[in-house]
């Protein structure tokens, strides 16, 4: 069996995770089950309203969206397999459940591992996150375990791929994600929240709320070895990073 992507990348700091938060990342291609989690978020989408009229242009991209909602319900779908590129991955395909209507929100992250002239010394598993329907943002992922056993994760440089064309996105454009997951040991949940930072403009997208999780086994033939379920694929899959 494939090791998961985040143990790859955090290596032994992977152990000082919350028990309960090492479970929802362990998911690994070839297991057989994928992971679903299923609650509420008290705050999800962009609170400033001149930036929805722009990010309605891009919500056929199911990446970003111009609803903002409080206590929305939601449902995630966490599939671990191997990208047509070889590559370890995590896709999360979210439904996001608007009074207006249901916005997706997926990605996959891909784990680089080390190759062998990096030199096995200080070579690192580097994490990489293709976003929205078509995988046209590219961003890096750093992640971190903080001092109470949260997932940290930090988006760094992103690129657009536009056809045959890859557009690094200068300091002063791009937009970091800064994320954090934990488990509410007095609400036995999960709970996560993130925020989309643009220098320029501020917060463009935020997402807070908690969630049951649990695993569930494919059925026969739903998800042969290593590969993902038809329903959960892009639209196109990106092999450039």
């Amino acid at each position: 069996m494939n090791a998961p992507i985040y143990q790859l990348a955090l290596g032994d700091d992977f152990a000082n995770l919350a028990p309960e938060v090492q479970e929802y990342f362990s998911l690994a291609a070839g297991s057989g089950s994928y992971g679903v989690g299923e609650g509420i978020f008290d705050v999800v989408g962009c609170r400033q309203k001149w930036l929805r009229p722009l990010l309605a242009l891009t919500g056929k991209e199911e990446a970003f969206f111009p609803d903002y909602g409080e206590g929305i319900p939601f449902r995630i779908e966490n599939h671990a397999h191997v990208d047509p590129f070889g590559r370890p991955a995590l896709t999360a395909r979210r439904e996001i459940y608007f009074p207006a209507g249901t916005r997706l929100f997926h990605d996959t992250t891909s784990a680089l591992l080390p190759s062998p002239e990096d030199g096995s010394a200080h070579a690192t598993t580097r994490l990489v996150d293709h976003v929205g329907r078509y995988r046209r943002l590219v961003t890096d992922l750093e992640v971190s375990v903080t001092a109470e056993g949260r997932l940290r994760g930090i988006s760094r440089a992103s690129r657009l791929l536009l056809g045959p064309v890859r557009i690094p996105l200068p300091a002063a454009l791009d937009a970091r994600a800064y994320a954090e997951q934990w488990w509410d040991e007095a609400e036995g949940k999960h709970r996560i929240q993130v925020k989309v930072i643009q220098p320029q403009v501020g917060v463009v997208l935020v997402y807070a709320g908690r969630f049951d999780y649990r695993l569930v086994p494919y059925l026969p033939g739903a998800a042969p070895g290593t590969t993902l379920p038809r329903y959960a694929e892009p639209d196109r899959w990106e092999k450039r990073l």
